[in-house]
C-alpha cells in the first residue's frame, strides 16, 4: 500500500505535466508559442504539438479564417462635382503574419479592424473625390473597388493582414439631392422617350409610303397583264369570229341577231325604240313571212 501512492502521486504529476506539455492546434488557428515573453515560434499546421510547461512557455492562438468588417452606417463622401454621397461598404481581411499582427495590434481584432476602417474610409474618400457622381455610383464602380483594395492592402501589410475584398453595397445620393437627381432622371428619360417616339413615327410613315409604293407597282404591273390577256383572248375571239363568219357569213349574221334580240329583251318591262323597217327587226320579219 506504501508503495502504491507515489506510483499514484508520480503517475498524476505526469500526466498534469504532459498536459501542460501538450497542446492541439485547430485547423482554423494560428498558435503563437511564447517563452518567458517573447514569441519562440509561429504554428501554422493543424495537429499535435508539445512546449515547456508554464510559465515557460505559453500558446496565444488566433483566427486563421477570413474576417468581416461590415459597418452599420454609411460613410458620406464628396465627389468631384461638390455633390454629397453615401457609401456602404464592407471589407473582407486575414490574418497573414501572426508575428506582425501580435506586435502591431498585440493580436486584438477589434484594433485591427478600426485601423482598416479608417484606411478604407480615406481610400473611398480620396476615389471618390476624383469621380463624378454617374462614375461613383455606376460608371467606375469595379474600378473603385480595385484601387481602394490596392491601397488598403499596402498599409494591411505593416501589421500582418490581407485585404482579400473592398465591396460597395450601396452608393446614393443623400436626402437633401435624391428629388433634384431624380426629377433631372425622370426629365431625361422623358425626353429620350419622346426621341424614340419620334424616330419609330417617322420610320412607320417611311415604311407605310415603301408599302403604299410597292402596292401602286405590283397594281400597275397586274393591271398591264390582265390588259395583255384581255387583248389577247379579244384577238383570239375576233380570230374565231372570223374564222365562223368566212365558213357562214348568213349564220353568223343571224347568230348574232339572235344574241342581240336576248340582250335587248331580256326583262319585259324593257323597252326598244326603233323604226319597223330597221335592219335590226330583218330575221323576225323573214320569220313572219316564212310562216305564212
Amino acid at each position: 500500500m506504501n508503495r502504491i501512492l507515489p506510483l499514484v502521486f508520480i503517475g498524476i504529476l505526469l500526466a498534469m505535466v504532459a498536459s501542460a506539455c501538450i497542446f492541439v492546434v485547430d485547423q482554423r488557428k494560428y498558435a503563437i508559442v511564447f517563452s518567458l515573453g517573447k514569441i519562440e515560434r509561429v504554428i501554422d499546421k493543424p495537429g499535435l504539438h508539445f512546449k515547456l510547461p508554464p510559465p515557460f512557455q505559453n500558446i496565444v492562438t488566433l483566427d486563421k479564417r477570413i474576417l468581416t468588417i461590415d459597418t452599420p452606417d454609411a460613410d458620406r463622401f464628396i465627389t468631384s462635382e461638390k455633390k454629397n454621397v453615401l457609401v456602404d461598404s464592407f471589407v473582407k481581411w486575414q490574418i497573414v503574419d501572426p508575428q506582425k499582427y501580435w506586435v502591431s495590434v498585440s493580436g486584438n481584432e477589434v484594433l485591427a479592424a478600426d485601423r482598416l476602417t479608417r484606411t478604407v474610409r480615406a481610400a473611398l474618400n480620396e476615389e471618390i473625390s476624383k469621380r463624378t457622381v454617374r462614375a461613383a455610383i455606376s460608371g467606375e464602380r469595379d474600378k473603385i473597388m480595385k484601387d481602394i483594395k490596392d491601397k488598403v492592402n499596402d498599409d494591411a501589410k505593416e501589421i500582418g493582414v490581407r485585404v482579400v475584398d473592398v465591396r460597395l453595397k450601396r452608393v446614393d445620393f443623400v436626402p437633401e439631392i435624391s428629388d433634384s437627381v431624380f426629377k433631372r432622371m425622370e426629365s431625361e428619360r422623358q425626353r429620350e422617350a419622346n426621341d424614340l417616339r419620334a424616330k419609330g413615327t417617322a420610320d412607320g410613315e417611311k415604311i407605310r409610303a415603301d408599302a403604299d409604293r410597292q402596292r401602286e407597282v405590283k397594281l400597275a404591273q397586274a393591271y398591264g397583264e390582265a390588259q395583255k390577256t384581255r387583248g389577247e383572248g379579244d384577238a383570239e375571239a375576233a380570230g374565231i369570229y372570223a374564222k365562223a363568219f368566212g365558213q357562214n357569213a348568213e349564220f353568223y349574221s343571224f347568230y348574232r341577231s339572235l344574241e342581240a334580240y336576248r340582250n335587248s329583251f331580256k326583262n319585259k318591262s324593257d323597252v326598244l325604240v326603233v323604226e319597223p323597217s330597221s335592219e335590226f327587226f330583218k330575221y323576225l320579219k323573214n320569220s313572219g313571212a316564212s310562216a305564212k
